[in-house]
């Protein structure tokens, strides 16, 4: 009888604490530890085992900082993310949750008293809070499916959340009889995206009273409209903005379907009223992106990232702020010639700081408004990712080529930075990296091209070592001071090779002429950077020019099947990921027509464009395959929906048909990108086997 009722009471205590608002988190198996290292040179295993710091959030206080870490259990196959806190003056890190869960979209509330995040320890995403010392965690939302993002209003009366809404009939609310057809009819344009087909669904923002104990009054401010904000598939919280007062929601959407979204690149900034319910287009006649709205504290203003012009995706990212008094809306960047992100205002209203890529390196500047001037604050070799202010300081994350991230407080005067993480610290203790060193050289065209060289650990002068070409993707994105889990040049160079990253034409950091020179010239001048890069480089003593690769993935390994029809025997092997391999096909098939559009030119049946005749005649790869005699490894994903899987398996087959060495490394559940701990492991061997083979 006692034996019973002791385990009715525990049962009736589990039941309680599952009921909505205190489930109990299960807590994680996996305790992520430094493991010990038997070389200080790094392998793709070491690579997959640093923890991945991201999501910082300083206190409204500015003292102290959370974050997500993320762990990969190799043998599990699966990751696991866990909030930390750490005060900005320094000092040891505390663990707030230690779940099965990944907890993410971390953020503090207006007053401080407790940290947000999403969970799925009730079964779907939803909104918990938990102390800032990491006690209590307690589930505060209870939506239907769940949800993916949310946002405190400032005077915490309200919440916004995100949550996918289902608008579109699929197959079986168009044919009920037929519950177990497997098919889609499709009717427009933008059925698939990036990585994944159309749900049905649309990302909406859910508007609700708040309190502790939950959510209520749930109003959908996007109701019926076939429309997502944030913007799909990238897109996050940041696109969505309370103003201080907390009455008004900015929000960015571009309000297209089908065909008309697939060809425009025209989102706009809206503002929700929350006592009219009346929604306005705050940038109606701005025709590029519009992104990102930040409200100044005082309520005065706001700011965003805005570019000109309708179907470039890789315009100029200006810095726009307008006077909600007058209307007014000023391009503060008309001088700077350089993109910008990642706006944070001062809590006086007088000043925004951001992010922006210069020659290569990604750092930190601010907008003084009434001066209207731009002053650079950090100066080095690394990229900050993101900026915000804590009191007197700044707080970036920051990474380079040779590091991981870590979060450093910055001081806004000098720029000098101090770590106040160590996440990485016990595998950086053992590891030995190679120098990276920076090179100006001259083009065919007598400009100059910043080069950035990483050379192996334990370089030796005397010896002579094989060298790798690195094309980057975009075709407009930077060769920066990233640090990748895949691209990794320090892992490249453990391998003993050196490794040769042009910022050729078509990259941003050096003015917008060099970032845009490449779109109607694919196959033109920055190949010819690619050559003069790889040609200087190999003229070293210490590098051997009969054992030179050239590896890239998206642009990059459209550079790669570019290359192996007009490298004149530079190159002894190739590896393309993801590459475009047929212009034509590419253009048919891909997700966003916008960006074959512009780059191209125009569409392969327009025979009256001679930019986009150009395009498909003399630059598609697939045309120059009778000049391939090269061993080539062809890597493709596929989900990816950007430049679909296809397009590696011609250049795959047109190879073996050629009788040319050649492998193709397919991955069934991975997109543009490799994100899986294994897969990511298996990519690394069967590249480094691939280069041993035909460079040593």
């Amino acid at each position: 009888m006692k034996k019973s009722l002791a385990f009715f009471v525990v049962l009736s205590l589990f039941l309680s604490c599952m009921k909505r608002n205190n489930p109990i988190p299960v807590k994680s198996t996996y305790i992520p530890q430094t493991p010990k290292l038997t070389s200080d040179i790094m392998t793709p295993e070491v690579l997959w085992s640093f923890g991945r710091v991201g999501g910082t959030q300083v206190s409204p206080d500015g003292k102290s900082v959370v974050y997500g870490v993320t762990y990969f259990n190799i043998t599990e196959n699966k990751s696991y993310r866990d909030l930390y806190l750490v005060p900005v003056s320094g000092g040891d890190a505390k663990r707030l949750t230690n779940t099965v869960e990944n907890e993410s979209e971390e953020q503090w509330r207006p007053d401080g008293q407790k940290i947000g995040y999403i969970s799925s320890g009730s079964g779907t995403a939803q909104l918990w809070e938990i102390n800032p010392d990491g006690s209590n965690p307690k589930q505060v939302s209870n939506v239907a499916d769940g949800i993916s993002g949310f946002k405190y209003s400032p005077d915490l009366k309200h919440i916004i959340y995100i949550k996918s809404v289902k608008l579109d009939k699929d197959i079986h609310d168009l044919f009920p009889d037929l519950p177990l057809a497997n098919a889609r009819l499709e009717t427009d344009l933008m059925y698939r995206h990036w990585d994944s087909w159309h749900d049905y669904t649309y990302q909406h923002i859910i508007l609700a009273a708040y309190s502790e104990s939950g959510l209520s009054d749930d109003k959908d401010i996007m109701k019926d409209e076939r429309f997502d904000s944030p913007l799909k598939p990238m897109g996050g919280i940041e696109q969505i903005n309370w103003s201080p007062d907390g009455n008004v929601v900015a929000y960015t959407c571009k309000k297209m379907v089908g065909k008309a979204y697939t060809v425009s690149t025209n989102s706009e900034i809206y503002l929700y009223n929350l006592a009219s319910g009346v929604t306005t287009n705050f940038t109606e006649g701005m025709m590029g992106y519009d992104v990102n709205p930040v409200f100044s504290p005082d309520g005065q203003m706001v700011a965003w990232e805005s570019m000109a012009r309708d179907g470039y995706e890789a315009d100029k990212n200006r810095l726009f702020v307008a006077n909600l008094k007058t209307g007014a809306k000023t391009d503060y960047t008309t001088k700077f010639d350089c993109n910008v992100k990642g706006l944070t205002w001062t809590s006086d209203s007088k000043s925004i700081y951001f992010v922006s890529d210069i020659q290569a390196t990604d750092e930190i500047f601010r907008l003084d408004i009434e001066a209207d001037k731009i002053t650079r604050i950090t100066d080095g070799i690394h990229d900050y990712h993101d900026v915000a202010v804590a009191g007197n300081h700044l707080v970036a994350t920051k990474v380079s080529m040779s590091h991981p991230a870590e979060i450093y407080r910055v001081d806004p005067i000098t720029g000098k930075d101090e770590p106040i993480t160590t996440v990485t610290k016990g595998l950086m203790d053992q590891l030995t990296f190679g120098k990276v060193e920076s090179r100006w050289i001259t083009t065919t065209d007598k400009k100059k091209m910043l080069v950035w060289v990483i050379y192996p650990p334990h370089f030796d002068p005397a010896k002579k070592y094989p060298a790798l070409l690195y094309c980057e993707g975009g075709p407009q994105s930077t060769v920066s001071q990233f640090w990748s889990y895949r691209w990794n040049f320090q892992m490249m160079a453990a391998n003993e090779y050196i490794i040769v990253a042009p910022n050729r034409r078509g990259l941003p950091g050096f003015g917008q002429d060099w970032n845009e020179q490449i779109s109607g010239d694919y196959g033109g001048q920055n190949m010819k950077d690619y050559l003069t890069a790889i040609d200087t480089l190999a003229a070293e003593p210490y590098v051997d020019k009969n054992r030179l690769g050239a590896v890239g993935a998206s642009y990059g390994g459209y550079s790669v099947y570019y290359l192996a029809g007009h490298h004149q025997k530079r190159f002894k092997t190739f590896i393309s990921h993801c590459g475009i391999f047929n212009l034509e096909s590419m253009y048919s098939t891909t997700d966003e027509s916008w960006f074959v559009n512009w780059d191209n030119g125009g569409a392969y049946w327009d025979l009256t464009n001679k930019v986009a005749q150009n395009t498909y005649n003399n630059f598609s790869p697939h045309k120059f395959v009778q000049n391939w005699d090269t061993p080539i490894l062809v890597i493709h994903g596929e989900k990816d929906l950007r430049i679909p899987y296809t397009q590696g398996m011609g250049a795959f087959n047109s190879a073996k048909l050629k009788g040319i060495p050649a492998e193709f490394l397919f991955f069934p559940d991975e997109s543009h990108w490799v994100l899986k701990a294994q897969n990511g492991i298996l990519w690394q061997r069967v590249y480094f086997q691939w280069l041993d083979k035909w460079l040593k």
